[in-house]
């Protein structure tokens, strides 16, 4: 599969070639997966550090200083925060720009999570128009003069009888954000059935004057030629896709510049990917604690190989890098890539009533920031 070579995509003054942003996730997209999926992808697409809360920002929590860290020649450093409240999102944008943390920040809204939305965090808050104009307004106010564009990823809406996309749109074009992205599914739809790609083309309709982005449902690099080609999105956003799949990234850069794909990986390869972002993390957070936050990942890794019972159950408690590499030696390198591990992977879940602040949904000009929801936390 190939196709026409896509138009370029700039955010702010940096090219975005191919048009592919790797999306921020929670205990994933840290330094060590990002270097592994830019190991196979284009340098100059974009890989989006996990999400950061900027009160932790402007708390210069030890913990989330290290979880803000970048490859040395990782470039544009991108960089997700999390928050509700202007003044603070505000001061955590002049501390990173200042400190000159990150080239390019991207604001979280489209977190379903029932512990961010509860606090009116998140997905959640869009619906808030005057309060997400005065967000959008401090975070761009705080990194113009550094030269530092500013992005939003939100979705839909809440649920499907309140859609605040389209206003979202406007309100960040209005405010100077420098693109935006749509994960095109509501915060009560969270993972489960489909995204609706008909509201990213809506959208890029309502927003013309910046880069509109595609999000959900990119399992392929097939997906993204087609979410393109449908909805006319500038680019695409691709999360749970390349989960314990990497090298989804060369085949993203291989079709949107119109080249053959390469071949999947067979098993060795795959097990030689595994070693290599086990050995990564280790660099990143020491041996212990990469194996421990490795096992999540084996699942999707070995998806659709037979790899049997016994092994699988030893590559999900693998508790040290020459362990890991005793197992990698176990698999059979010569069983090609499987049908079966194609097609969605990562949380899928079930629809349901999306958990808000009480009167959150009486008026959505209410500018007041929500009580006690600027705390410190890791979302989805």
């Amino acid at each position: 599969m190939t196709t026409e070579a896509t138009a370029a995509l700039r955010i702010g003054p940096y090219p975005v070639d191919p048009p592919v942003v790797l999306a921020p996730m929670a205990g994933i997209t840290n330094l060590a997966f990002r270097k592994l999926c830019r190991e196979f992808g284009s340098p100059t697409s974009i890989y989006v550090c996990e999400m950061i809360t900027a009160r932790a920002v402007v708390e210069r929590n030890e913990k989330t200083l290290h979880m803000m860290s970048f490859d040395a020649d990782e470039h544009p450093r991108s960089m997700q925060l999390y928050g509700v409240d202007p003044a603070t999102l505000g001061e955590a944008v002049r501390i990173i720009v200042g400190e000159g943390w990150a080239d390019h920040i991207d604001l979280n809204l489209g977190c379903p999570v029932p512990k961010v939305t509860r606090l009116g965090g998140g997905a959640a808050l869009p619906y808030k128009r005057t309060l997400f104009r005065h967000i959008v307004r401090a975070m761009v106010s705080a990194a113009e003069p550094a030269g530092v564009p500013v992005t939003l990823k939100f979705r839909i809406g809440i649920d499907d009888d309140h859609h605040t996309y389209l206003d979202a749109g406007r309100i960040a074009e209005a405010e100077g954000a420098r693109a935006v992205a749509l994960h095109a599914r509501t915060a009560a739809q969270r993972y489960s059935g489909e995204a609706d790609w008909t509201a990213i083309a809506r959208l890029k309709e309502a927003v013309t004057s910046i880069p509109v982005l595609g999000n959900g449902d990119i399992f392929s690099a097939a997906d993204a030629v087609r979410m393109m080609d449908e909805t006319g999105c500038d680019g695409v956003v691709v999360g749970r896709g390349c989960l314990g799949r990497p090298w989804l990234f060369a085949e993203l850069q291989a079709a949107l510049r119109g080249e053959p794909l390469p071949e999947p990986p067979d098993l060795g390869r795959v097990g030689a990917v595994l070693f290599r972002h086990g050995a990564l993390l280790s660099e990143h957070v020491g041996e212990e604690k990469a194996m421990r936050d490795l096992r999540k990942h084996m699942a999707w890794y070995l998806m659709g190989f037979p790899v049997g019972s016994d092994l699988r159950r030893a590559f999900a408690t693998v508790g040290s890098l020459a362990q890991l590499e005793d197992l990698v030696g176990q698999l059979d390198p010569a069983v090609p890539f499987p049908k079966d591990a194609e097609g969605p992977r990562g949380r899928q879940g079930s629809p349901g009533k999306v958990a808000l602040p009480h009167g959150w949904l009486d008026d959505p000009d209410d500018p007041a920031v929500p009580r006690a929801a600027d705390v410190m936390h890791s979302g989805g």
